[in-house]
């Protein structure tokens, strides 16, 4: 089977810090090469993969300032489908652009859809889902407009997240600084519960930022340790007593989450989107509905058993059971 999979240009794949779309397609890429699959991915040229690697792109545009976004992302989608004739199958994980090429080749095109940044982009998936075959990455992200020929909600390497049996004293935060993702919310529970917070990731909205973290800065009861890689964010995750994760929208899937699970980490989420399907209540977490709810949760977070947490991710949100789901879907539509 040979697979062109198209992954965004925004971050490198697989992303040096920040970049979960670019993280679940290589994390894919991987494991179906890992299963003797002919994958070619394409990615910015500096991407990283065990298959073949191809792309116009030399570097992610929200790295390099000289790669014009729009400009690039036209290149980079029509180089794939200017080789659709040497794949059996088109697994694009690279949004809506792609989608208006999908005619124009006889392959079968797969769309994972990472989330809708706005009803205003349904029109271009309305417009296609009969050519198409759509992936919701969770039951909460299936639009009611939409056909879709899977769910499948992502995986991870379980190796690559250290069990920690212990954990800590502090909260983390960890994800975009950004109203969606309920930095202010986190900042709030941990002073009402009397812990430190350290908080990481990419600041999104600089004025967010400088409004509603930057002065909780200025004592020792929120750290702000900015983008987390490599060991420094497994061992972030693994060393907290418990991720807050009191997001403001119906997040699609969130791989902080699951990825905290995995270290053993219980998680206080917003009690909406995907996370129902994420944490079981009073197992591998909670699920709240207000900051005051999560100031609750974090004093019954001693009743977790943080082997419990990483058990539900050995079951339901491993790699090598998303690529199982994929090559499923694959088989199907190649008959």
């Amino acid at each position: 089977m040979r697979i062109a999979m198209l992954a965004p240009i925004s971050w490198r794949t697989p992303p040096r810090h920040y970049g979960p779309w670019e993280l679940v397609t290589s994390l894919l890429t991987e494991a179906l090469v890992r299963r003797g699959l002919d994958v070619t991915l394409f990615a910015t040229r500096d991407s990283l993969t065990a298959g073949k690697l191809a792309g116009p792109c030399p570097a992610p545009y929200s790295e390099d300032p000289g790669i014009d976004a729009k400009a690039w992302e036209m290149l980079h989608v029509a180089h794939v489908f200017e080789r659709a004739g040497e794949f059996d199958l088109i697994h694009n994980q690279a949004d809506f652009v792609p989608l208006a090429f999908s005619r124009l080749v006889q392959k079968p095109l797969v769309t994972t859809i990472h989330g809708f940044s706005s009803e205003r982009i349904l029109p271009v998936f309305k417009a296609y889902q009969d050519h198409v075959h759509y992936v919701a990455i969770s039951t909460a992200d299936r639009h009611p407009d939409l056909r879709y020929a899977a769910t499948i909600h992502h995986g991870i390497r379980l190796e690559d997240f250290p069990f920690d049996a212990a954990g800590g004293e502090d909260l983390l935060f960890f994800g975009r600084i950004h109203p969606d993702k309920g930095a202010a919310e986190a900042i709030a529970a941990a002073r009402l519960a009397g812990r430190r917070l350290l908080m990481a990731g990419i600041v999104q909205d600089q004025g967010y930022y400088d409004e509603q973290v930057a002065p909780a800065l200025e004592g020792r009861s929120v750290v702000y340790r900015g983008p987390l890689g490599g060991v420094a964010r497994t061992s972030a995750l693994g060393a907290a007593r418990a991720l807050l994760h009191l997001v403001n929208f119906g997040e699609p899937f969130g791989l902080s989450v699951v990825e905290a699970l995995a270290c053993g980490t219980p998680v206080i989420a917003s009690n909406r989107g995907s996370m129902p399907e994420l944490i079981e209540h009073g197992v591998t977490g909670f699920l709240v509905d207000s900051v005051e709810a999560a100031v609750e949760a974090i004093g019954r977070i001693g009743d977790i058993d943080r082997a419990a947490c990483r058990a539900s991710v050995a079951a339901r949100f491993t790699v090598e059971r998303m690529a199982d789901r994929y090559l499923d879907l694959y088989r199907s539509l190649l008959g």
